[in-house]
């Protein structure tokens, strides 16, 4: 019998990322929601954060150039690295995953720029993945040195993307809707590029134009749950109920409404397509996989042995697909990112199986604090590994993935992709040999 799966497994396994990652850029899904400026009467202000705004603002201008576009003013912020230029609206660069100065100024300018509006004018504001850090504008009695410390201690403690924001948006005075109050009476439209499990807006850039239902007392909680050493003012603003967010029934935000344009569920349909388009059956098994990466990776490696090995659940030649976003607990002092945490944890499981083979990428093209996306796997990693003198149990140990993979040549490099619909994830398996 030979092997159905009719290209190179490498080259489709990166294609498909290729589809996921382009499926959700802004110039695709962005222009379908944006509304005619004729119909607006009074000013047309367009702000932003995120990994993808800068792209968005792109997109934004595109599609009003010719429409009123002239009327436009704005700014927006991103990641070092990810901009794009734009006539109209300023584009700002500052650090992720830790926040620095230029996105605290950034902030500030933000909030002055929607003060003073008024009913007839528009906001759109236009928000991606790693807006929280890009937007760290302390809340009362903070410094953004206390900003940056909860920041590095909430990527160490191994708490989910929905607890990370819960703290950010009670130590914040922008996030849990405060930017939208702030842009009161004015109509506030936002545009939402989905990265978190489940794509609810509160937890997109911890929702500065969305109401927050949860409580200074739930940070708390999660600040006692993975102990969390907070800065004094930071433990005294939650404690004191100051740190309060925007609630679902403030009247700042009756006439504030948010559309997600592109999500992980999209991203993996595309990647699906092109699996289907080279003769294999594509599976997703989830878009909001959470849970401890080098655990997610062990899960996936099981599935994928039972169908190599059983058919079950589903025959080969197919691949499985998943997206959401795990966490780490950092334990050594490599080099790596929840991504490759997973698939090396994944290559460890699968122990050399014959015809399995997979990706794990971020789609915004950062895994971690790296220039790296992710990386690729196949059933030699494990021998080539050990041929030069690395232990890949002692590298996961070490949290470094990023150095492994690097070792192997396997790292995939994509650069700024301008978009973040959070992890992809695809193992691939061939015909079973008789």
């Amino acid at each position: 019998m030979t092997r159905v799966t009719p290209l190179n497994p490498a080259d489709l396994l990166r294609r498909m990322f290729d589809a996921a990652v382009a499926s959700a850029q802004p110039a695709l899904c962005v222009p379908r929601f944006l509304p005619e400026l004729a119909e607006v009467r009074g000013r047309v202000i367009v702000i932003g954060a995120g990994k993808a705004s800068a792209a968005m603002a792109q997109a934004v201008e595109e599609h009003w150039r010719g429409r009123g576009l002239e009327r436009v003013e704005g700014l927006v912020v991103t990641r070092y690295g990810y901009g794009a230029p734009c006539e109209r609206i300023e584009i700002v660069e500052a650090a992720h995953p830790v926040p620095d100065a230029a996105g605290e100024a950034a902030a500030r300018r933000l909030m002055a720029l929607v003060s003073g509006l008024q009913p007839d004018d528009l906001v759109l504001c236009l928000i991606s993945g790693g807006g929280s850090a890009l937007l760290p504008l302390p809340g009362a009695g903070l410094t953004l040195a206390d900003k940056q410390a909860v920041n590095k201690a909430l990527l160490a403690s191994g708490a989910t993307i929905t607890e990370m924001n819960c703290l950010r948006r009670h130590l914040s005075a922008i996030k849990g809707g405060r930017l939208a109050a702030a842009c009161h009476p004015a109509r506030v439209l936002s545009l939402l590029i989905s990265d978190v499990p489940g794509d609810q807006p509160i937890d997109i850039a911890s929702g500065p134009t969305v109401a927050d239902p949860t409580t200074t007392g739930d940070a708390l909680a999660i600040v006692r749950r993975y102990g969390i050493e907070l800065p004094s003012a930071a433990r005294q603003l939650l404690e004191s109920g100051a740190g309060e967010s925007v609630k679902p029934d403030d009247p700042r935000l009756a006439r504030a409404e948010a559309h997600i344009v592109a999500a992980p569920q999209l991203a993996l349909e595309a990647a699906a397509q092109v699996a289907l388009e080279a003769g294999v059956t594509a599976h997703i098994l989830g878009d909001a996989l959470e849970g401890e990466a080098r655990d997610v990776g062990k899960v996936l490696a099981a599935i994928a042995l039972q169908v190599a090995k059983h058919g079950q659940p589903f025959e080969p030649p197919c691949v499985l697909l998943s997206g959401g976003e795990t966490t780490v607990t950092l334990r050594g002092q490599g080099r790596g990112g929840r991504n490759v945490e997973c698939l090396l944890s994944t290559a460890i499981a699968l122990d050399g199986q014959a015809d399995v083979h997979g990706i794990a990428c971020d789609t915004d093209g950062v895994d971690g604090a790296e220039e790296l996306a992710g990386a690729l796997i196949g059933p030699d990693t494990l021998r080539r590994a050990w041929a030069l003198g690395l232990r890949p149990r002692d590298e996961l140990a070490d949290n470094n993935g990023h150095g492994f993979f690097e070792a192997l040549g396997d790292s995939v490099v994509t650069g700024p992709t301008r978009t973040n619909v959070n992890d992809f994830r695809a193992l691939l398996i061939e015909a079973r040999q008789p």
